[in-house]
């Protein structure tokens, strides 16, 4: 670094910075690097964001040097009202993102979500995934297409090519089979499962 930049003063660094002078925003950083970390890590308390502000209020510096007006006040001044700015910004973006995540936490919460009730609804699923299973192949692919595809009784009598009588018929006496599945298994009294 020439010596004729550690003389110059912080206008005449900026007028060279705007120029396109690496070396001047060199001096300019070593000149107010340190003061600025100092700002940001005392507003954010934390070492990596405020290394962050700081990269980011000289870039600023470089790419808009003619931002700074020496009639309003030192470059020291200007750096760190940019610091202040930025680091007071990204703890307002953290403060907005807790309060929404909290809130979000707040209405599951407040949604009633019970964890013996989900252990209910699995134990249930589990039980009518074993009284599918065991049924003949032909009440099984209907009641699977019907209830579990979303299919009408129409739907599911195109798809397997057979009568919507019959389709209907094996549906009737599938899910018979599976209520008896059930009640041998002690969930026929939860009301979860419809068999009409």
């Amino acid at each position: 670094m020439s010596i004729a930049l550690q003389e110059i003063s912080d206008s005449g660094l900026v007028v060279a910075i705007a120029r396109y002078r690496e070396d001047a925003l060199a001096e300019a950083y070593r000149r107010h690097a340190g003061a600025v970390f100092a700002l940001a890590r005392r507003v954010l308390a934390d070492l990596t964001t405020a290394e962050e502000v700081v990269q980011e209020v000289f870039l600023r510096l470089w790419n808009q040097p003619d931002k700074f007006d020496p009639d309003r006040g030192s470059l020291r001044s200007y750096l760190l009202a940019q610091t202040h700015g930025r680091s007071v910004d990204l703890l307002r973006s953290d403060t907005s993102r807790r309060r929404r995540e909290e809130r979000e936490a707040r209405r599951t919460a407040e949604a009633g979500y019970d964890l013996e009730h989900e252990v209910w609804d699995l134990t249930v699923a589990d039980k009518v995934k074993e009284a599918v299973a065991v049924l003949p192949v032909a009440e099984r692919r209907a009641i699977e297409l019907a209830y579990f595809g979303g299919h009408t009784y129409r739907e599911v009598a195109t798809l397997l090519g057979e009568p919507e009588g019959t389709v209907k018929s094996r549906i009737r006496a599938g899910l018979q089979r599976m209520r008896s599945a059930l009640k041998s298994s002690e969930l026929s009294d939860t009301g979860d499962v419809a068999w009409n």
